[in-house]
């Protein structure tokens, strides 16, 4: 499991792969595909803060953020802390699920 941050000439860009990560089998057993495209609506709903600010490109096999360098360091520190922490994505996902959210995986 590696999360990237890159900058490409001043355009900061933050990349994890889906697939084996230690949550996985919660995101599964919460009914969803542990795919780019569920941790993009897991920070979506968990950090609106942060997400607000960034443009999303993630795939299937890849979650994709773009956006400045400060916001992408404050989402790497939280995500680093969930895609660890089978307890925390149960959590989200359920927090999530009394709000209404619909995830897009």
């Amino acid at each position: 499991m590696t999360i990237n941050l890159r900058d490409f000439d001043g355009e900061y860009s933050l990349t994890l792969g889906a697939g084996g990560l230690a949550a996985d089998a919660a995101v599964t057993a919460a009914g969803h595909e542990p795919n780019g495209y569920f941790w993009e609506g897991l920070v979506r709903f968990a950090w609106p803060d942060i997400a607000e600010r960034l443009d999303f490109d993630s795939e299937a096999g890849m979650f994709c953020a773009v956006g400045s360098s400060g916001d992408l360091e404050r989402l790497k520190t939280v995500v680093e802390s969930v895609i660890t922490s089978p307890e925390a994505v149960r959590d989200i996902v359920a927090r999530a699920e009394t709000a209404g959210f619909e995830f897009d995986d």
